[in-house]
């Protein structure tokens, strides 16, 4: 897990915290390009790292991933990680992530502020993959995302799988995801036309969580950081980030509107 793209704040800014993104499957840290630049444009510093392989090891691995990527970043400044620190995880990043919070030590030193979750995947969520309308390309892009360019740098890029989204997440770490109960503050995302979400599931797992803000995003599909809807939903998570840094405190409420 040592492939990694890298987002920095722009020069004469304060960083204003550490973001480390984890993709989903068949997914590569391009992937994530535009999200991470957009969220180092507001000063945040971002790495996006690669997604282990799913097989008995994967937690272990996604563990020591994300502390190599703690590790590094902390080390590129006399202050050390700018924090506060977020992880970011999709579809079985985001499960992944979930996981480790229920098994971890909180002092791991990948050990997170706060998490953001979007598209995590509920039990049989490969039925939507690769094998939809008869498994091809174009009916797993329908499934990620309705976004014109982001299809065109999942089919760009070389290195993604296709047909990944057929594989089947573990069931033990879909168990795992859901049972945690973390007390840092979870931003759960999700697209209201996601066929791979169980959203009975994140629902209840958003009450259950001692810090949780569910966000359901209208039309997005199950690349809900990736699809048309991405300036609202990187904005929710801006705002998120920001409000982690006031005790989640939003900065802006309102007070009256007509829509």
């Amino acid at each position: 897990m040592t492939q990694a793209t890298d987002f920095h704040a722009p020069a004469g800014l304060r960083t204003r915290g550490t973001v480390v993104i984890v993709p989903g499957r068949g997914e590569t840290p391009a992937t994530y390009a535009r999200f991470g630049a957009r969220l180092a444009h507001d000063a945040y510093r971002v790495r996006i790292v690669a997604l282990p392989p799913t097989d008995a090891s994967f937690l272990d691995a996604l563990a020591r991933g994300l502390s190599e990527a703690v590790g590094g970043l902390g080390a590129e400044t006399a202050d050390g990680l700018p924090r506060p620190l977020v992880l970011v995880g999709s579809d079985l990043g985001a499960a992944g992530i979930a996981a480790l919070l229920d098994t971890a030590s909180p002092a791991a030193a990948w050990w997170p502020q706060a998490v953001v979750l979007a598209g995590l995947p509920g039990g049989g969520s490969q039925a939507g993959g690769g094998s939809q309308a008869g498994g091809g390309w174009e009916d797993e892009l329908d499934v990620r995302t309705a976004c014109p360019t982001h299809r065109g740098v999942l089919t760009g890029d070389t290195a993604v799988e296709r047909g990944a989204l057929a594989g089947a997440v573990p069931q033990d770490l879909l168990d795992a995801a859901y049972a945690s109960t973390a007390e840092i503050p979870h931003l759960l995302l999700v697209g209201d036309a996601d066929p791979l979400a169980d959203r009975d599931a994140i629902a209840r797992a958003a009450k259950t969580l001692p810090k949780a803000r569910l966000s359901v995003v209208r039309g997005a599909h199950h690349d809900v950081l990736n699809d048309l809807q991405h300036r609202s939903v990187a904005a929710e998570v801006v705002t998120f980030l920001e409000a982690l840094r006031d005790e989640l405190t939003p900065a802006v409420t309102v007070e009256a509107s007509a829509w």
